[in-house]
């Protein structure tokens, strides 16, 4: 029996440190910013680096680090990247007899560009992760099931996943991509879970409201799910919604060296503390310290906190919504 499986992407992360990169506004994108570089040129780059990554093997290893009996259920790809992410992830004390390999497509990749001073841009290439879950699933016991991001044909398995996972008496928690949010029946399948994580463009996709109005977001999501919502806002910190009542917190200030995998870390961390003391307050603070601490590394699973590891707390308000 294990206290947790997670399911999610694997991938091989390379992470591009230039001065170059630049950053520029312009309305038509989302987020109203992005990077732009000289079509035609070469780009110095000062600095690569590589480590695996990924949704759900980033989360199983905060998992496996607050002590629960962990395992990554995913598909990566016959080759060196998909060996060296099962490699780490047995040396993490993740289990992993439930990953499966494949010849149909290579390892999930990502380019990572960070600008100076801002956030980054990541470029993936969606490959085996896309197709976990095409042959029937039969999963162990456990306490509680994670779904960190799926696409592709896997986010069309996440209805029946949750059902088999209730089914089997299972605790929900899922931070549902675009691609899950996407699905017709998205309504239907979050009002089953548990505990819901969502940025702040996934909870604006969801809620059809404007991108960072968290509260209308809240509001609107909260009339169909009667679970714990979580939304998490990058540097500007998280609010949850449970029960009526609101908790909001800033982040933690801390060195900045790359902000990947720090959504991944707040939900891991935020999730792992709820199952051991079922406490909103002390989930947020291990949440947002877990985040603050891996985005001082580069790598998404550099820097995760460890069960007895001290931290910061961060202050949370809390009010009647």
């Amino acid at each position: 029996m294990f206290d947790i499986i997670t399911f999610g992407s694997a991938s091989r992360d390379t992470f591009l440190k230039s001065k170059n990169l630049k950053s520029a506004t312009k309305k038509t994108l989302v987020t109203k910013e992005g990077i732009y570089l000289s079509l035609g040129s070469k780009i110095d780059v000062e600095n690569i680096y590589h480590f695996t990554g990924g949704g759900g093997t980033n989360c199983a290893v905060t998992f496996a680090n607050m002590g629960l009996k962990t395992a990554y259920f995913g598909k990566v790809g016959e080759d060196e990247a998909g060996e060296d992410i099962l490699k780490e992830l047995k040396q993490l004390k993740v289990n992993i007899s439930l990953v499966k390999k494949t010849k149909e497509k290579k390892t999930n990749q990502s380019i990572v560009l960070n600008v100076k001073d801002k956030d980054r841009t990541i470029l993936v290439y969606r490959g085996a992760s896309e197709i976990m879950g095409k042959e029937n699933i039969f999963l162990p016991f456990a306490k509680w099931l994670y779904f960190a991001p799926l696409s592709g044909k896997a986010s069309l398995k996440f209805n029946s996943l949750v059902d088999y996972g209730i089914k089997k008496g299972m605790k929900i928690a899922a931070n549902p991509g675009n691609s899950q949010l996407s699905l017709k029946n998205i309504k239907k399948i979050i009002k089953k879970i548990d505990i819901l994580i969502l940025n702040q463009e996934e909870a604006s996709m969801l809620a059809n409201v404007l991108y960072k109005d968290e509260k209308s977001a809240l509001k609107r999501i909260s009339e169909f799910y009667k679970g714990i919502i979580v939304i998490t806002k990058g540097p500007l910190g998280s609010v949850v919604l449970n029960n009526s009542f609101l908790y909001e917190a800033k982040t933690l200030k801390s060195k900045v060296l790359d902000r990947t995998g720090a959504g991944d870390a707040f939900s891991s961390g935020f999730i792992s503390e709820y199952i051991y003391s079922k406490d909103i307050v002390k989930s947020i603070q291990r949440g947002t310290a877990n985040a603050s601490s891996t985005i001082g590394f580069w790598g998404a699973k550099n820097g995760l906190l460890r069960k007895n590891q001290s931290f910061k707390k961060i202050k949370v308000k809390v009010s009647k919504f």
